[in-house]
């Protein structure tokens, strides 16, 4: 049997393909009883509580907000470490920091329990469709034995390294995303200040270099519709990814000048009130004018 622990916007659609693809049961729990409620129709027994995942489950995955949601789940009081049997494996889909996955990983395997990090990438729709990008840290021996099940809700999955391995490429990946979105925003503000159409503007950077998978999703899709629902990937939550990236640069020795500056706007975006709103939002607070910096383009001595 299969167990799913967190639902929400990625989790329910993974835990659902996992379910009508695998051949194999999944016993799924959320705190959230309404996200719970809505799994019945999916082939998805309800569990009654954390502790019901893990004495049923031999492979239990997790889909959560965050490093400290995780830490909970696995170490914390009445957790996953507490509960699950020797023999058992856990497959984290949430984005936690390095570190966190290392640490987890060391102490699940002293009780005889695997468990790999493998964050996903992509949007909403992919998880709906089964076409994530999954990136796994891990022993090679456990990636084979869990590539089966990867593949009912992702189209590409590597195996990235050991341990923290998969987390560190999820925030690389984050890292470049976010970056990539700033700069389309910057772009969407000169565009619409040149007077040229934004659409068609987009379409032609989409045929040359500067065509990207941000432009084509979070460029064509949210920012020219002006459409940043909540429930989707949240300012607050890329927030939260670009800090881990941070600290892992941090601990790297490395200043990260360009994802610090998507951090600011980030943050800049939540203080006008679009925290809960699809990250690309930001896109709002990059075009709204600035006063000119005093001395802005005078020449030295002028």
């Amino acid at each position: 049997m299969l167990g799913f622990n967190g639902l929400g916007v990625m989790g329910a659609p993974m835990c659902r393909n996992l379910a009508a693809k695998s051949g194999q049961e999944v016993r799924a729990y959320d705190s959230d009883l309404d996200a719970l409620a809505q799994m019945d129709e999916s082939g998805v027994t309800p569990a009654e509580s954390l502790r019901d995942v893990a004495e049923h489950a031999d492979i239990v995955f997790l889909s959560l907000p965050g490093g400290s949601q995780v830490n909970a789940v696995c170490l914390g009081a009445g957790s996953l470490l507490t509960h699950l049997k020797p023999g058992g494996l856990v497959v984290d889909f949430s984005t936690t920091p390095v570190n966190l996955a290392r640490e987890v990983s060391a102490r699940f395997l002293a009780r005889g329990i695997q468990f790999v990090d493998a964050p996903v990438a992509r949007t909403r729709e992919a998880a709906t469709d089964g076409t994530l990008s999954v990136m796994v840290g891990g022993p090679e021996k456990v990636f084979t034995r869990i590539k089966p099940l990867l593949e009912c809700v992702a189209s590409d999955i590597t195996h990235c390294g050991g341990p923290g391995a998969g987390q560190a490429m999820k925030l690389v990946n984050n890292l470049v995303l976010f970056q990539n979105v700033v700069a389309l925003a910057e772009a969407l503000a000169l565009i619409r200040h040149a007077g040229v159409d934004p659409k068609l503007a987009f379409e032609v950077l989409s045929k040359g270099s500067a065509d990207s998978f941000a432009l084509r999703n979070h460029g064509m899709k949210a920012m020219l519709n002006d459409a940043y629902p909540e429930k989707a990937f949240s300012t607050e939550y890329a927030l939260k990814d670009i800090r881990y990236a941070l600290r892992l640069g941090e601990e790297a020795g490395l200043f990260l000048y360009g994802a610090d500056n998507a951090k600011e706007t980030l943050k800049k975006a939540i203080r006008a009130g679009y925290g809960k709103a699809y990250f690309p939002v930001l896109a709002k607070v990059v075009a709204t004018p600035h006063a000119p910096v005093k001395g802005a383009g005078k020449k030295k001595g002028g």
